[in-house]
């Protein structure tokens, strides 16, 4: 894969962060029976850093939990022989509140569909929302996100590849090319 562009940077993450945590806040009214939801992996730190941003704007703390997907996904068995499952960790109720499903690329709209499939299963939420960082195209089910940080149109032959400094060390998203 031949590295094509960078299209955020750290400075450029932190500010859309804010960005969307000041977007959620305005469609919730508030913090309010509202809590995060971060699809694995890097959409958990997603989601943490946006209940940052939200403490340092509202003083609030908001509930964040960790939703694995790997059991609820269509193509399990392309993925690989003996698929690595990892913990699903909500210690709240998400009855009656409203979950703000956070993802880092959304790109056909599969992992999102089995984050609904796997949420659905902890209980029956008000309401739920969808937050991603970058937003590719490419929508294969009817999925369409309420809080972007970013559209990136790409071709086919390209991905989109968020870094954080949590998993990667550095923050950054780049698109690449696949060889021909």
């Amino acid at each position: 894969m031949q590295e094509k562009a960078k299209i955020l940077d750290k400075d450029t993450i932190q500010r859309t962060l804010m960005r969307m945590a000041h977007e959620i806040l305005e469609k919730n009214k508030g913090t309010q029976a509202l809590c995060l939801m971060g699809i694995r992996n890097r959409g958990v730190y997603l989601a943490h850093r946006l209940a940052g941003c939200i403490m340092s704007i509202e003083g609030d703390v908001i509930p964040v939990g960790v939703l694995d997907i790997t059991l609820y996904r269509d193509d399990l068995t392309l993925l690989a022989p003996s698929p690595v499952v990892h913990k699903t960790e909500v210690n709240f109720d998400i009855t009656d509140k409203n979950v703000v499903l956070v993802d880092d690329v959304l790109y056909t709209g599969r992992t999102v569909r089995a984050a609904l499939d796997a949420l659905m299963d902890l209980g029956r939420p008000k309401s739920i929302q969808l937050a991603v960082l970058v937003d590719r195209g490419h929508r294969e089910l009817p999925i369409r996100p309420d809080f972007v940080g970013k559209n990136i149109p790409t071709s086919q032959n390209e991905f989109v590849e968020l870094r954080l400094s949590e998993s990667d060390g550095i923050d950054e998203a780049v698109i690449k090319q696949k060889k021909p």
